[in-house]
């Protein structure tokens, strides 16, 4: 039916369908079908990755979340929460073909000004970069691997 782009990702059981000649695909957390871009397929991905394999439940998860940055509207690809409902990753999400560059790193370093997450992830599906920030000492890491989620 749809053979959307290879991931540096695990396969996922995503439920797909075919409307007028597009795929759409279930999002698990807005409970509906969305139409498949190249870069909804990268984010429907790190949502199951997060779930299976980073031990997040899904309402810790918040996708296309809204802020105001510098009086305009912008929107975060996903933001995950702590059980005390604490924000405690902010991710940016690009399609597999555009090349993680410094921009994307500005853009999410942008929204994370509003929210003062420590844990930051930009991927394009292929690759992965994540960043611990230390707000203390004004200083990020970029680290090998994000931690299991359900402890941080």
């Amino acid at each position: 039916m749809f053979k959307g782009t290879p991931l540096n990702l695990p396969p996922y059981p995503f439920q797909l369908q075919r409307r007028n000649e597009k795929v759409y695909i279930f999002d698990e957390l807005r409970k509906k079908y969305l139409l498949v871009t190249p870069e909804e397929w990268v984010r429907q991905h790190w949502i199951q990755h997060l779930i299976n394999q980073k031990g997040v439940s899904k309402g810790l998860i918040q996708s296309e979340g809204g802020l105001k940055l510098n009086n305009l509207q912008k929107r975060t690809d996903l933001i995950v929460f702590n059980t005390a409902g604490e924000r405690i990753l902010i991710a940016e999400f690009k399609a597999p073909d555009i090349k993680i560059t410094q921009t994307v790193f500005d853009q999410i370093a942008r929204y994370n000004f509003v929210y003062k997450i420590p844990l930051l992830l930009v991927s394009n599906g292929l690759n992965h970069y994540y960043c611990q920030v230390d707000f203390e000492n004004e200083a990020y890491q970029f680290i090998e691997d994000l931690p299991l989620l359900t402890y941080v």
